[in-house]
């Protein structure tokens, strides 16, 4: 075994030795501009990023014209929410949207708020998911889209894509999607799925930081945005900027590796993650946070009461890297804005770990993570007077 064993797979990937393999010759030999269209070398480039396209698409069964590229989940998330408020303004001004979003989405609509915009923030049960009443009650002449995460984050917690896709569609409002932690995971089919435009990174599903997509629906109905960078009008438009030529062409094998080992990883992710978890559940004072039938097959959010999550992970002392939330606020000492929403208590929520297992998790390391987290539980557990 490597040490740290890297459970914090929600975070970020390691690349695929094969997505590496894939990228290198377009740092050095095949460096072309895709936009250059008078020589080989920009032709070479431009056939790579066909080819990528053609990858993303057949990963979540969308037509190839329907990819935007751009340098990662949170720009998609940005260009999908702005673009929209300015190219439906005439029609209204509101959207709906969730308190569990990631801040990538969170942030964006408060953005708009400030430019005079509507949103609704649904809340979310004990177990994470949101109501489909509250969300067609809050529907009004005047929203024009429904931004709701496919799986989150820091639990897991899989949402009702179908439903909320169908109720979207019934009322004539565009129905947006974060999948960053969905896609490659778990089937996402953006057409039985009746999602408008969705979001993902290639860093989460084994390719580079730095490249992401936009999936923007081309027909029933055909969703229409206003780029948010302006330039020499690359990608049909909507997002200008000399194309990240190796990026895109690693999340286009890291697609691909994805698509074709997707249902085994998905069983495989399941079993360990369930032996990891049932093992815990053994320790006095350990619950699970969120639904565990509507999940990913890869996380796992547990609260260990009379532990803070920090001191649990200066226990491991550098043995296991796991995470108390989610990557982007880890900085901050406020308890998960996630996890208080399912309506844990602050002490609660700072003792929960979320463990994201991934394609190099051992079984090998599983065992030694249950041992390891059993045995700093206990020793904390021990040091703590206020503990009957």
């Amino acid at each position: 075994m490597q040490f740290p064993i890297y459970l914090d797979y929600n975070a970020t990937t390691p690349c695929d030795p094969q997505v590496v393999e894939a990228m290198l010759p377009y740092f050095t030999t095949q460096f072309g501009n895709a936009a250059s269209r008078q020589h080989a070398l920009g032709w070479q480039a431009e056939e790579a990023v066909d080819y990528a396209r053609q990858q993303v698409a057949a990963l979540i069964g969308a037509d190839p014209t329907e990819i935007v590229f751009t340098s990662g989940a949170t720009e998609s998330n940005n260009l999908a929410l702005k673009g929209v408020a300015e190219m439906y303004a005439a029609k209204g001004n509101h959207l709906i949207t969730c308190v569990t979003e990631h801040k990538a989405v969170l942030d964006a609509c408060k953005h708009l708020e400030k430019q005079g915009a509507s949103v609704t923030y649904l809340p979310v049960n004990s177990e994470g998911l949101i109501d489909l009443q509250q969300l067609e009650a809050a529907i009004t002449p005047a929203t024009i889209l429904i931004a709701i995460m496919y799986a989150n984050n820091e639990t897991g917690v899989i949402q009702p894509v179908q439903a909320i896709g169908r109720i979207a569609k019934k009322h004539n409002v565009i129905f947006f999607s974060d999948a960053t932690q969905a896609v490659g995971k778990i089937p996402v089919q953006v057409i039985s799925d009746e999602i408008d435009l969705m979001s993902f990174s290639a860093h989460k599903l084994y390719g580079p930081k730095g490249v992401g997509a936009l999936y923007i629906r081309r027909k029933n109905p055909r969703v229409r945005l206003t780029a948010q960078i302006d330039g020499g009008g690359h990608e049909r438009g909507m997002r200008s900027g000399t194309l990240n030529v190796p990026g895109i062409v690693g999340l286009g094998k890291a697609a691909e590796l994805c698509r074709l080992t997707l249902e085994h990883e998905r069983i495989r992710m399941a079993h360990l993650r369930d032996q990891l978890e049932n093992a815990l559940l053994q320790l006095k004072g350990v619950q699970v946070n969120g639904n565990r039938q509507h999940r990913l097959p890869q996380v796992s959010n547990l609260a260990f009461a009379q532990v803070e999550g920090n001191a649990l992970m200066l226990g491991f002392n550098k043995q296991i890297a796991v995470a108390t939330g989610s990557a982007c606020t880890s900085a901050s000492m406020e308890p998960s804005f996630v996890l208080k929403a399912l309506g844990l208590q602050d002490e609660m929520a700072r003792s929960s770990l979320r463990f994201s297992l991934g394609r190099f998790t051992t079984e090998e390391e599983i065992t030694y993570t249950i041992e390891k987290v059993t045995e700093t539980v206990q020793s904390l557990r021990a040091l703590n007077p206020f503990v009957g």
